[in-house]
């Protein structure tokens, strides 16, 4: 059950959520004289964060884009947006998305959340106290009107359930996966190409779970036909082809330093 506008400002929320540090639960009462302010980069606060959490729905468009992996004991999904902690390859400092990135629903439905209430047993819609997008007064898109959510409160509030209801699908698809034995460990490595064009010696930067090509093609032919029927081979493949990504997502990362080297090389020379 998710609730909203009617829950008491002091429902115990239990939990850490990337990106969220002052969560609160949203009400007509503590939240009635708020509005979102428009912001030409409002994805700032996502410019420090390496992975994101994905939902398996979103394996298709965000393959195109970054490496899936799936990580720790859960084996939870993550889209790679960087290749070192504190750094997003995809989203600058100044909240520049790159034009041609899927940006995962993770990020979209900030600064909104679901949260678990522990003292009811129920979902609850927050949001980020902390938001630089969220204004005392001046705001362009009020949250409340006349006490009651306005159509862009709802709309996010809408998204935040459709976002839990694939979250909850997509632990029943990594289920799914554990279930078939079709994981492995998978070590990513970066080939430098050295100042004179030749290939340098091969960079171990991670170790991440991966769906195992050999171990799916192994599979009894009616366990295939069964995850192509319930629509899980589609976002298997996704995955397997997107950590063809890596090498695209080391090559950004290098353009990245080498833009940083020009920039402080510049500086350096107009100081002297």
């Amino acid at each position: 059950m998710t609730d909203t506008v009617s829950v008491p400002s002091n429902a115990q929320i239990t939990g850490q959520v990337l990106f969220y540090t002052r969560p609160e639960p949203l009400n007509r009462e503590q939240h009635g004289h708020l509005a979102l302010k428009h912001m030409e980069r409002p994805f700032a606060f996502a410019a420090s964060a390496h992975v994101v959490p994905l939902t398996v729905t979103e394996f298709a468009p965000a393959s195109l884009s970054f490496p899936i992996i799936f990580a720790g004991e859960q084996k939870n999904p993550l889209a790679v947006m960087g290749v070192q902690q504190g750094e997003n390859l995809y989203i600058s400092a100044e909240g520049d998305v790159t034009p041609d990135a899927y940006l995962p629903a993770y990020i979209r439905r900030f600064p909104f959340v679901l949260a678990d209430d522990s003292a009811q047993g129920r979902m609850i819609v927050c949001i980020e106290r902390g938001a630089p997008m969220l204004a005392e007064a001046g705001g362009d898109v009020p949250l409340f009107n006349n006490g009651e959510p306005t159509e862009y409160t709802q709309n996010a509030i809408n998204f935040c359930n459709d976002f839990e209801t694939e979250r909850r699908r997509t632990e029943s698809f990594v289920q799914l996966l554990k279930e078939l034995d079709l994981f492995e460990m998978r070590t990513a490595q970066y080939t430098p190409r050295l100042p004179d064009g030749s290939m340098g010696e091969p960079q171990k930067v991670a170790e991440y779970h991966s769906v195992s090509e050999q171990k799916l093609n192994a599979l009894p032919a009616e366990k295939f036909l069964e995850l192509r029927q319930n629509g899980a081979l589609a976002a298997i493949y996704a995955q397997l082809l997107s950590t063809l990504a890596l090498e695209k997502l080391y090559a950004r990362a290098l353009v990245r330093r080498n833009a940083e080297a020009q920039g402080q090389a510049a500086n350096s020379n107009t100081l002297n």
